[in-house]
Order: C-alpha cells, then sequence, then structure tokens
C-alpha cells in the first residue's frame, strides 16, 4: 500500500511541475536621478505643469526561470514658458520567477503583467521624490500595459507580414 502512495505522490510532483508557475521574486530601484535646473527661481507660485511621460520597458532572461523586468520612465516638467522646472528619471525593476509557461504567454507576463506590478512602486518613489524638492504631488495616473503589449504585438506583427 506504501508503494503505491510514494508512486502517487512521484506523479502529483511530476504533474505540479508541469503546471505554469509565477513568482515575484524582489522589487528594486534600479537607477534614480531628480533634477531641478531652476531651483530656486522654477518653484511654483501659479502651478499650471506641462507633462511629459515616456515610459519603456525592458527584459532579460537571468537564468532559465528567472527574469529581471525594467519599467523606465522619464518625466519632465516644464512651466507655463516652456522652460524644465524638473526632470525625473526612474528604473524600477523586478525579478520574476516563470516555469512552465508557453512563449506568447511567458511574453504578455513580461510585457504586461510584470510592468503593472512595478508601476506602483515607480509611482510611490516620483510622488515621493517630487514632494521632497519641493514641488507640488505628481500623481501619475494608472498605465495600461496589456493595451500597450498588445499595440507592440500588432506592429511586429504587420513589421513581419510586410518583411516576408
Amino acid at each position: 500500500m506504501s508503494e503505491q502512495d510514494g508512486a502517487g505522490q512521484s506523479g502529483q510532483a511530476t504533474q505540479e511541475q508541469d503546471q505554469p508557475n509565477f513568482a515575484l521574486q524582489r522589487i528594486y530601484l534600479k537607477d534614480f536621478s531628480f533634477e531641478s535646473p531652476r531651483a530656486p527661481q522654477g518653484f511654483p507660485s501659479n502651478w499650471k505643469p506641462k507633462i511629459d511621460l515616456e515610459i519603456n520597458i525592458s527584459n532579460s532572461a537571468l537564468d532559465d526561470d528567472n527574469y529581471e523586468v525594467v519599467l523606465s520612465a522619464t518625466i519632465t516638467v516644464k512651466d507655463e514658458s516652456d522652460q524644465v522646472n524638473y526632470l525625473v528619471e526612474l528604473q524600477q525593476a523586478g525579478i520574476f520567477l516563470m516555469r512552465g509557461m508557453d512563449t506568447e504567454s511567458r511574453h504578455q507576463m513580461l510585457g504586461s503583467f510584470c510592468p503593472n506590478l512595478l508601476f506602483p512602486y515607480a509611482r510611490e518613489v516620483i510622488d515621493s521624490i517630487v514632494i521632497k524638492g519641493s514641488f507640488p504631488p505628481l500623481l501619475l495616473a494608472p498605465v495600461n500595459f496589456e493595451a500597450i503589449y498588445q499595440q507592440a504585438k500588432a506592429q511586429a506583427e504587420v513589421k513581419n507580414a510586410s518583411v516576408q
């Protein structure tokens, strides 16, 4: 009887290894810069900023199952006269375990789900440093990383179709 139980447990362990597995390993700030080139003259009295936000996502395999995803954000805030009040550059990163996933699922996790996990951390760091720089809070609106991923995927498919 115990031999059958052992065989059953072995089969169960094999099934569990075949199941897709995702786990967050670590979130960290990889790089960060804050510049306020016009301080103290650039501090707002009548604050109507022009905000330019640029976001990029990159990823790399660390080994067979672990991937680093880096969410890069550059925020440039200008005043009414188009002069830069401050500039924030940030790389918020995370290490994610992805085991047993097909290629498409892994790409979607790396391009959409992981950046969604990283964005709130980046947003908090940006808001905190802007306040410490003596500017009004800057709470970035949520970003639809799934839509960005799908758009990039569609563009890549069109490009590949035109090359063939």
